[in-house]
Protein backbone atom coordinates (compact mmCIF):
# COMPACT_ATOMS: atom_id res chain seq x y z
CA UNK A 1 0.00 0.00 0.00
CA UNK A 2 1.28 3.45 -0.92
CA UNK A 3 2.46 5.66 1.94
CA UNK A 4 1.32 8.93 0.38
CA UNK A 5 2.27 11.19 3.33
CA UNK A 6 5.85 9.91 2.98
CA UNK A 7 5.78 10.24 -0.81
CA UNK A 8 4.51 13.82 -0.51
CA UNK A 9 7.29 14.54 1.99
CA UNK A 10 9.94 13.30 -0.48
CA UNK A 11 8.42 15.33 -3.31
CA UNK A 12 8.21 18.46 -1.15
CA UNK A 13 11.86 18.20 -0.07
CA UNK A 14 13.00 17.82 -3.67
CA UNK A 15 10.78 20.65 -4.91
CA UNK A 16 11.76 23.08 -2.15
CA UNK A 17 15.38 21.96 -1.70
CA UNK A 18 15.25 21.55 2.08
CA UNK A 19 13.44 19.70 4.86
CA UNK A 20 12.53 22.98 6.56
CA UNK A 21 10.85 24.47 3.48
CA UNK A 22 9.13 21.15 2.80
CA UNK A 23 7.70 21.23 6.31
CA UNK A 24 6.34 24.74 5.72
CA UNK A 25 4.80 23.64 2.41
CA UNK A 26 2.98 20.70 4.03
CA UNK A 27 2.14 22.40 7.33
CA UNK A 28 4.05 19.96 9.54
CA UNK A 29 7.29 20.07 11.53
CA UNK A 30 10.73 19.45 9.97
CA UNK A 31 11.01 16.47 12.32
CA UNK A 32 7.86 14.95 10.83
CA UNK A 33 9.24 15.39 7.32
CA UNK A 34 12.54 13.82 8.33
CA UNK A 35 10.82 10.84 9.93
CA UNK A 36 8.56 10.23 6.93
CA UNK A 37 11.47 10.30 4.51
CA UNK A 38 13.64 8.14 6.76
CA UNK A 39 10.95 5.50 7.25
CA UNK A 40 10.29 5.32 3.49
CA UNK A 41 14.01 4.98 2.74
CA UNK A 42 14.30 2.20 5.32
CA UNK A 43 11.27 0.45 3.86
CA UNK A 44 12.68 0.61 0.33
CA UNK A 45 16.25 -0.05 1.38
CA UNK A 46 17.64 2.87 -0.60
CA UNK A 47 18.44 6.55 -0.25
CA UNK A 48 15.83 8.76 -1.92
CA UNK A 49 17.29 12.20 -1.14
CA UNK A 50 20.89 13.35 -1.17
CA UNK A 51 21.10 15.66 1.85
CA UNK A 52 22.82 18.94 1.09
CA UNK A 53 22.30 22.57 0.12
CA UNK A 54 20.05 22.04 -1.73
CA UNK A 55 18.68 18.55 -1.15
CA UNK A 56 18.30 16.67 -4.43
CA UNK A 57 16.63 13.42 -5.44
CA UNK A 58 18.53 10.24 -6.19
CA UNK A 59 17.45 8.36 -9.31
CA UNK A 60 14.86 6.35 -7.37
CA UNK A 61 13.77 9.44 -5.49
CA UNK A 62 13.18 11.19 -8.82
CA UNK A 63 10.98 8.31 -9.94
CA UNK A 64 8.85 8.74 -6.83
CA UNK A 65 8.61 12.49 -7.44
CA UNK A 66 7.40 11.94 -11.00
CA UNK A 67 4.83 9.47 -9.70
CA UNK A 68 3.56 12.12 -7.31
CA UNK A 69 3.35 14.62 -10.15
CA UNK A 70 1.17 12.15 -12.09
CA UNK A 71 -0.98 11.66 -8.99
CA UNK A 72 -1.26 15.42 -8.68
CA UNK A 73 -2.48 15.71 -12.28
CA UNK A 74 -5.14 13.09 -11.64
CA UNK A 75 -6.19 14.83 -8.43
CA UNK A 76 -6.56 18.16 -10.22
CA UNK A 77 -8.73 16.48 -12.83
CA UNK A 78 -10.86 14.92 -10.08
CA UNK A 79 -11.29 18.23 -8.25
CA UNK A 80 -12.62 19.83 -11.43
CA UNK A 81 -15.39 17.22 -11.51
CA UNK A 82 -15.93 17.04 -7.74
CA UNK A 83 -15.04 20.49 -6.34
CA UNK A 84 -16.55 19.57 -2.98
CA UNK A 85 -13.50 17.34 -2.44
CA UNK A 86 -11.12 20.23 -3.02
CA UNK A 87 -8.55 20.87 -0.32
CA UNK A 88 -5.20 22.68 -0.22
CA UNK A 89 -2.82 20.54 -2.23
CA UNK A 90 0.84 20.48 -3.20
CA UNK A 91 1.41 22.15 -6.58
CA UNK A 92 2.30 19.79 -9.43
CA UNK A 93 5.64 20.31 -11.15
CA UNK A 94 5.86 19.35 -14.83
CA UNK A 95 9.26 18.07 -15.87
CA UNK A 96 9.93 18.77 -19.55
CA UNK A 97 13.08 18.95 -21.69
CA UNK A 98 14.12 21.30 -24.48
CA UNK A 99 17.28 22.30 -26.28
CA UNK A 100 19.03 25.50 -25.25
CA UNK A 101 18.48 27.28 -28.58
CA UNK A 102 14.71 26.68 -28.40
CA UNK A 103 14.62 27.96 -24.82
CA UNK A 104 16.63 30.99 -25.89
CA UNK A 105 14.38 31.86 -28.83
CA UNK A 106 10.77 30.65 -28.92
CA UNK A 107 9.96 27.99 -26.32
CA UNK A 108 9.53 30.25 -23.29
CA UNK A 109 6.75 32.13 -25.11
CA UNK A 110 4.83 28.84 -25.23
CA UNK A 111 5.52 28.15 -21.56
CA UNK A 112 4.38 31.66 -20.63
CA UNK A 113 1.13 31.20 -22.52
CA UNK A 114 0.51 27.89 -20.74
CA UNK A 115 1.31 29.16 -17.25
CA UNK A 116 -1.13 32.07 -17.59
CA UNK A 117 -4.02 29.58 -17.50
CA UNK A 118 -2.50 26.75 -15.46
CA UNK A 119 -1.48 26.14 -11.84
CA UNK A 120 1.35 23.81 -12.87
CA UNK A 121 4.93 24.65 -11.97
CA UNK A 122 7.58 24.00 -14.62
CA UNK A 123 10.92 22.19 -14.36
CA UNK A 124 12.67 22.68 -17.71
CA UNK A 125 15.71 20.49 -18.33
CA UNK A 126 18.09 21.70 -21.04
CA UNK A 127 20.01 19.32 -23.28
CA UNK A 128 21.00 18.96 -26.91
CA UNK A 129 17.98 18.44 -29.20
CA UNK A 130 19.28 15.01 -30.15
CA UNK A 131 19.46 13.98 -26.50
CA UNK A 132 16.23 15.32 -25.01
CA UNK A 133 14.44 12.19 -26.29
CA UNK A 134 16.61 10.16 -23.88
CA UNK A 135 15.01 12.08 -21.00
CA UNK A 136 11.67 10.71 -22.19
CA UNK A 137 12.98 7.18 -22.64
CA UNK A 138 14.26 7.18 -19.08
CA UNK A 139 10.99 8.59 -17.74
CA UNK A 140 12.64 11.74 -16.41
CA UNK A 141 10.27 14.15 -18.19
CA UNK A 142 6.68 14.18 -19.42
CA UNK A 143 7.41 15.92 -22.73
CA UNK A 144 10.33 17.19 -24.79
CA UNK A 145 11.34 19.33 -27.73
CA UNK A 146 13.60 17.04 -29.73
CA UNK A 147 15.13 16.52 -33.16
CA UNK A 148 14.16 12.83 -32.99
CA UNK A 149 11.30 12.16 -35.42
CA UNK A 150 10.64 8.54 -34.43
CA UNK A 151 8.22 8.37 -31.49
CA UNK A 152 9.82 7.37 -28.21
CA UNK A 153 8.04 4.30 -26.84
CA UNK A 154 4.85 5.40 -25.09
CA UNK A 155 4.92 8.90 -26.58
CA UNK A 156 3.03 10.92 -29.18
CA UNK A 157 5.09 12.97 -31.64
CA UNK A 158 4.09 16.12 -33.56
CA UNK A 159 6.31 18.03 -36.04
CA UNK A 160 7.00 21.60 -34.95
CA UNK A 161 8.92 23.01 -37.91
CA UNK A 162 12.61 23.87 -38.14
CA UNK A 163 14.81 26.23 -36.17
CA UNK A 164 16.86 28.17 -38.72
CA UNK A 165 20.52 29.01 -38.15
CA UNK A 166 22.92 31.45 -39.80
CA UNK A 167 26.68 30.91 -39.88
CA UNK A 168 27.81 34.32 -38.65
CA UNK A 169 30.85 36.32 -37.60
CA UNK A 170 31.70 39.96 -37.07
CA UNK A 171 32.96 42.01 -40.04
CA UNK A 172 36.31 42.47 -38.26
CA UNK A 173 36.60 38.69 -37.73
CA UNK A 174 35.83 38.07 -41.41
CA UNK A 175 38.61 40.47 -42.47
CA UNK A 176 41.05 38.87 -40.07
CA UNK A 177 40.37 35.20 -40.75
CA UNK A 178 38.80 35.13 -44.22
CA UNK A 179 40.57 37.88 -46.21
CA UNK A 180 40.33 35.79 -49.39
CA UNK A 181 36.86 34.38 -48.66
CA UNK A 182 35.62 31.38 -46.68
CA UNK A 183 37.75 28.52 -47.95
CA UNK A 184 38.58 25.06 -46.68
CA UNK A 185 42.08 26.19 -45.78
CA UNK A 186 40.79 29.22 -43.87
CA UNK A 187 38.20 27.16 -41.95
CA UNK A 188 40.91 24.84 -40.65
CA UNK A 189 42.54 27.85 -38.97
CA UNK A 190 39.61 30.14 -38.01
CA UNK A 191 38.26 29.50 -34.47
CA UNK A 192 34.58 28.64 -34.25
CA UNK A 193 32.32 28.54 -31.19
CA UNK A 194 30.92 25.25 -29.86
CA UNK A 195 28.24 24.94 -27.17
CA UNK A 196 29.44 21.58 -25.80
CA UNK A 197 30.62 18.18 -27.02
CA UNK A 198 27.10 17.32 -28.22
CA UNK A 199 26.95 20.38 -30.48
CA UNK A 200 27.51 19.37 -34.11
CA UNK A 201 25.94 22.31 -35.98
CA UNK A 202 29.21 23.87 -37.09
CA UNK A 203 30.48 20.52 -38.35
CA UNK A 204 27.25 19.78 -40.23
CA UNK A 205 27.24 23.23 -41.83
CA UNK A 206 30.82 22.77 -43.04
CA UNK A 207 30.04 19.31 -44.41
CA UNK A 208 26.93 20.54 -46.24
CA UNK A 209 28.70 23.49 -47.86
CA UNK A 210 32.19 22.07 -48.43
CA UNK A 211 31.45 18.39 -48.95
CA UNK A 212 33.34 16.80 -46.07
CA UNK A 213 34.23 17.07 -42.39
CA UNK A 214 37.01 19.42 -41.43
CA UNK A 215 39.08 19.56 -38.28
CA UNK A 216 38.73 23.13 -37.11
CA UNK A 217 39.72 24.97 -33.92
CA UNK A 218 36.98 25.99 -31.52
CA UNK A 219 36.21 27.90 -28.36
CA UNK A 220 33.78 26.23 -25.92
CA UNK A 221 30.89 28.40 -24.71
CA UNK A 222 27.73 26.73 -23.29
CA UNK A 223 25.33 29.69 -23.65
CA UNK A 224 22.96 30.46 -26.51
CA UNK A 225 22.92 34.24 -25.99
CA UNK A 226 26.65 34.36 -25.34
CA UNK A 227 27.21 32.69 -28.72
CA UNK A 228 25.76 35.78 -30.37
CA UNK A 229 27.66 38.15 -28.07
CA UNK A 230 30.92 36.30 -28.72
CA UNK A 231 30.38 36.51 -32.46
CA UNK A 232 29.71 40.25 -32.28
CA UNK A 233 32.86 40.62 -30.16
CA UNK A 234 34.91 38.83 -32.83
CA UNK A 235 35.88 35.81 -30.74
CA UNK A 236 34.77 33.22 -33.27
CA UNK A 237 32.22 32.25 -35.91
CA UNK A 238 29.17 30.20 -34.99
CA UNK A 239 25.77 28.90 -36.00
CA UNK A 240 23.30 31.32 -34.42
CA UNK A 241 19.48 31.02 -34.40
CA UNK A 242 17.84 33.36 -36.91
CA UNK A 243 15.75 35.04 -34.19
CA UNK A 244 18.87 36.08 -32.26
CA UNK A 245 21.05 36.94 -35.25
CA UNK A 246 18.45 38.90 -37.25
CA UNK A 247 18.89 42.37 -35.76
CA UNK A 248 22.69 42.05 -35.75
CA UNK A 249 22.69 41.04 -39.41
CA UNK A 250 20.44 43.98 -40.34
CA UNK A 251 22.65 46.41 -38.38
CA UNK A 252 25.85 44.99 -39.86
CA UNK A 253 27.29 43.87 -36.52
CA UNK A 254 27.28 40.33 -37.92
CA UNK A 255 27.62 38.99 -41.44
CA UNK A 256 27.04 35.53 -42.88
CA UNK A 257 30.08 33.44 -43.75
CA UNK A 258 28.29 32.33 -46.93
CA UNK A 259 25.30 34.59 -47.69
CA UNK A 260 22.08 32.58 -47.84
CA UNK A 261 23.68 29.32 -46.65
CA UNK A 262 21.32 28.77 -43.73
CA UNK A 263 20.91 25.53 -41.82
CA UNK A 264 17.47 24.30 -40.69
CA UNK A 265 17.16 21.87 -37.76
CA UNK A 266 13.77 20.05 -37.73
CA UNK A 267 12.17 19.87 -34.28
CA UNK A 268 9.41 17.67 -32.84
CA UNK A 269 7.21 17.73 -29.76
CA UNK A 270 7.07 14.37 -28.01
CA UNK A 271 4.79 13.91 -25.02
CA UNK A 272 4.12 10.87 -22.84
CA UNK A 273 0.77 9.24 -23.63
CA UNK A 274 0.18 8.89 -19.88
CA UNK A 275 0.17 12.68 -19.52
CA UNK A 276 -0.83 13.81 -23.02
CA UNK A 277 -4.49 14.54 -22.24
CA UNK A 278 -3.65 16.53 -19.12
CA UNK A 279 -0.92 18.42 -21.00
CA UNK A 280 -3.16 19.30 -23.93
CA UNK A 281 -2.98 22.99 -23.03
CA UNK A 282 0.81 22.97 -23.06
CA UNK A 283 0.84 21.11 -26.37
CA UNK A 284 -1.52 23.69 -27.92
CA UNK A 285 0.71 26.53 -26.72
CA UNK A 286 3.87 24.83 -28.02
CA UNK A 287 2.35 24.13 -31.45
CA UNK A 288 0.90 27.64 -31.80
CA UNK A 289 4.21 29.30 -30.88
CA UNK A 290 6.18 26.97 -33.15
CA UNK A 291 3.92 27.85 -36.09
CA UNK A 292 4.72 31.52 -35.53
CA UNK A 293 8.45 31.25 -34.88
CA UNK A 294 9.83 28.24 -36.74
CA UNK A 295 10.43 27.66 -40.44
Amino acid sequence: MMDYPALRAVAAVVQSGSFERAAAMLGVTPSAISQRVKHLEERLGTVLIERGQPCIATEKGAWLCRHMDRVGMLEQELMQQLPELAAPAQRVTLAIAANSDSVGTWFLDAVAEFTRTSDYLMNIAIDDEENTADWLRRGRVFAAVTSVEKPVQGCRVTPLGSLRYHATASPEYMRRHFPDGVTVAALTQAPSLTFDHKDDLQRLWIKRNFGHDLAHPTHWLPSTQSFVDACVAGIGWAMNPAQLARDHLVAGRLVELLPGATFDRPLYWQVSRLAADRLAGLTRAVLATARRELV
